[in-house]
């Protein structure tokens, strides 16, 4: 309706009765004795002019909704108050009409205060009959609207009480809105303010909350019971066996008066009265523990991550209260198909009982976007009065408590993002891939050759006696798994063969601070108060021998992340959970957008990831991966272009698997994060390790996805400075190792016999054979005779060397 010409007089008049009537209608209502001197109304009159006229209206808080990525999935709703302002046009005219029938029959007469109201109000009241206050809808909503506008408590106590003051107070505000307001956009305020009980504000949350629709789909029987609600929420609520034959009564007497103001008809009246009132009792979810499906933990993430920022608020008190009142619409950044992926794979590796966490982050490199968090915990609190969670996996904790309880399968400790005493989890050698660029940003090439020992004897000094020091001394002496030799490896067969005592000297000769700056350039942050020491001091990360090893904590998330960040050339992107904000009118919040930096050189970052497609299974053009991968499974799961690495820890107390491909990295860890020392085995390749739900994640994700190639790295940081081997078939091993030492190579002289044509004990020839890298390792293969070349078939005639970048007598790689 269009705003109305106000006639001058009429409101002049309106304010001079209002000031009469209104000193007697209060005093009839406070004290009825002295109700009719003239005392009283001259009082009245005096006092009601002297009101002030502006009304300040703050937003009533508003219901915030998160979305998945596709902008239309629910994810959650978080709010003090569960309402959600509409237009009027988006409410049913049917409910337009039913509130004036319920509460204000001469709405679109009166100027904001009936003045038959009052003078009915003040002969009602004069008589002793049942008290009347003859408010307007104006009227209310001016209530409501000061209440809401209040910024101290004592504000809405005499927004609300019953004395003269506030009912004067109200007359004079609904009089200057209706000149301000149209009558249909006061109409429109008060249905958006107005609390229809079961912690329903305004007629959007009313709708939904008993009806599961929107207030433009409202039917007369349905319109007319959220309007009788409103004068009594609690004694006229149907979801409850007291309230329901009220509520009954009420809508069949607002349907009566909408056929009295001309609203319906008779006969429409009497059919919906027939109608059985039915309601869903269907309260709006309220916060992460009441998200969609398993995603209470995607949104905690986001829940902190809003916490933790200043552009919503100084204090966390402001930033809260913005989220739950401020009526955003988030579009976060989960991605459905990866989620439900995520979900379903940690759940078919661990059950939700089980003490160990399978936990699962999936990143979008190049934005930061976390597309998906995953493990398999539900997010709730377990109930102290009623505990569902099973006793605590740690001993000592039962010893002290044996009704200590753990937290599975429920919790809402951050498993995954780390906080609240979340630190992380040993990550073990996926952490070799910082090693990697932190070698390569030295100028050692991928090529690189070092013949690994089953034992390594390094310079780093650790505590004398303890099990990873060699015997008798105080020097770090890490060992392979299994206690095998490692043999002749370039940075690729050792990283897909995961050798320790390769990736511990390339650290000692490139410095662990540089490795350890390395992590903390790609996001690893060190919450764990002992890494944080040598982390923070680089003279003592200088001395952080295991670091490589992945020693360290680390959260899925940051794993994810730092890969991710090698994926996307370099660029590292703050991990984040939106992707869009928008207020309630729709404008756009600038702190959604990805915040991303240049980290790693794009050539070292392309060379860092051809090395890791080797432990998944993948090669590029440039890889010399060798036959044996730690997780070759991955790439035939996932059937397109990928890269990652896999970690496990002393004892198999954590087992980690990365995999990303160009569009995700997903990073997983198996712990048990109530107690780090578990005595349990993790483990990777079976349905019940940590690998399946890695790659089952990423297979899921990547389905209908573009399969898009890394971009291999140049010549120059692969293969770098490239030298001629000298030939030394048939000489003596120890001139065979001075020509080969003299020609600026490292010699070492193979343990293993071959069958050669040279004289049994001289060189048969050398592995690599041509070129290799300046510095690397040559090894000279022993002849033990018999008249065959080394590496070729005997009963094959002009066969070719089988293998000729395999090491004799080690495995492929």
């Amino acid at each position: 309706m269009r705003k109305r010409d106000h006639n001058v007089l009429t409101n002049a008049a309106s304010l001079l009765i209002c000031g009469l009537l209104a000193g007697v209608v209060v005093a009839a209502a406070a004290f009825p004795a002295v109700a009719m001197s003239g005392l009283a109304a001259k009082a009245g009159a005096e006092t009601f002019g002297a009101l002030p006229k502006e009304l300040t209206v703050a937003r009533a808080p508003q219901i915030s909704y998160l979305l998945a990525s596709d902008g239309k999935t629910p994810l959650a709703t978080m709010y003090d108050e569960n309402r959600r302002d509409v237009k009027l046009k988006d409410i049913a005219p049917i409910m337009q009409k039913a509130i004036i029938a319920a509460e204000d029959h001469d709405f679109y007469k009166h100027n904001g205060v009936d003045l038959n109201g009052v003078a009915r109000a003040f002969v009602n009241n004069s008589a002793g009959a049942d008290r009347q206050g003859a408010s307007t809808l104006t009227m209310q909503y001016v209530r409501l609207a000061i209440a809401y506008s209040a910024t101290h408590p004592a504000d809405v106590v005499a927004a609300t009480e019953d004395t003269s003051a506030r009912k004067l107070r109200e007359m004079r505000y609904a009089i200057q809105i209706d000149k301000e307001l149209s009558k249909d956009e006061i109409l429109e305020r008060y249905l958006n303010i107005a609390a229809f009980g079961n912690g329903a504000y305004g007629i959007y949350a009313a709708s939904q909350v008993y009806f599961n629709k929107k207030p433009k789909d409202l039917k007369i029987e349905e319109a007319a019971m959220l309007a009788g609600m409103v004068k009594a929420p609690s004694a006229f609520d149907p979801t409850t066996k007291f309230g329901y034959p009220q509520a009954v009564d009420r809508r069949n007497y607002v349907i009566d008066n909408m056929v009295e103001t001309g609203a319906i008809t008779r006969e429409q009246a009497e059919a919906a009265k027939k109608v059985k009132l039915k309601v869903e009792d269907k309260r709006t979810p309220n916060g992460c523990v009441q998200a969609t499906e398993k995603w209470g933990f995607f949104c905690d993430y986001f829940y902190r991550w809003w916490m933790s920022q200043e552009t919503f608020g100084s204090t966390s008190y402001d930033r809260e209260r913005r989220l739950k009142s401020g009526g955003y619409t988030v579009v976060t950044t989960l991605d459905v198909q990866a989620q439900r992926g995520a979900d379903a794979a940690v759940r078919r590796a661990k059950s939700e009982s089980a003490k160990e966490a399978a936990m699962v982050a999936v990143v979008e490199p190049g934005t930061g976007r976390v597309r998906a968090l995953s493990v398999n915990r539900t997010f709730k609190l377990d109930d102290p009065k009623n505990p569902k969670n099973k006793p605590h996996s740690d001993p000592a904790r039962r010893k002290k408590n044996k009704d200590a309880r753990g937290n599975y399968p429920a919790t809402v400790n951050p498993l995954l993002t780390g906080g609240d005493g979340i630190t992380g989890y040993q990550a073990g050698s996926t952490f070799k891939i910082f090693t990697i660029v932190a070698a390569l940003e030295k100028g050692i090439p991928l090529s690189f050759t070092y013949n690994a020992p089953q034992q390594f004897r390094s310079e780093y000094i650790i505590e004398k006696g303890s099990p990873a020091a060699c015997k008798g001394t105080n020097l770090y002496c890490p060992t392979n798994s299994g206690l095998k030799p490692g043999g002749v490896h370039t940075m690729w067969s050792a990283f897909a063969q995961s050798i320790n005592t390769y990736f511990v000297p390339l650290q000692q000769q490139v410095g662990a601070e540089n490795v350890v700056d390395v992590a903390k350039r790609l996001g690893i942050q060190f919450r764990e108060r002992e890494d944080a020491k040598f982390a923070n001091n680089k003279e003592a990360a200088h001395d952080w021998g295991a670091f490589t090893l992945g020693v360290s904590s680390a959260t899925p998330l940051e794993l994810a992340n730092a890969y991710a960040t090698l994926a996307a050339d370099g660029t590292y992107c703050d991990p984040i959970p939106v992707q869009e904000i928008r207020d309630p009118e729709g404008k756009k919040l600038d702190i959604a957008n990805p915040t991303c930096e240049k980290r790693v050189s794009t050539e070292v970052a392309r060379a860092a990831v051809d090395a890791a497609r080797c432990p998944v299974g993948d090669n590029s053009s440039t890889s010399k991966c060798g036959g044996s991968r730690t997780a070759a499974a991955v790439k035939q799961a996932v059937k397109a272009p990928v890269a990652g690495k896999s970690g496990t820890t002393d004892s198999e107390k954590t087992a980690s698997l990365v995999a990303m491909t160009k569009q995700y990295a997903v990073a997983g860890i198996m712990a048990d994060p109530d107690w780090p020392q578990t005595n349990v085995k993790m483990k990777h390749s079976p349905k019940d390790g940590i690998n399946p739900p890695v790659y089952e994640t990423l297979r899921d994700a990547m389905k209908g996805k573009e399969r898009i190639n890394f971009t291999p790295p140049g010549r120059k940081i692969s293969e770098g400075d490239q030298r001629s081997i000298p030939g030394v078939k048939c000489l003596p091993v120890e001139t065979a190792k001075n020509r080969i030492e003299g020609a600026g190579f490292d010699a070492v002289v193979s343990d293993v016999q071959v069958a050669s044509s040279c004289p049994a004990g001289t060189a048969a020839g050398t592995n690599p054979d041509g070129r290799t890298i300046k510095g690397g390792v040559v090894t000279i293969q022993l002849s033990q005779g018999g008249g065959a070349e080394p590496g070729t078939d005997p009963s094959r005639p002009g066969s070719q060397p089988t293998n000729p970048g395999r090491p004799p007598g080690r495995p492929g790689g």
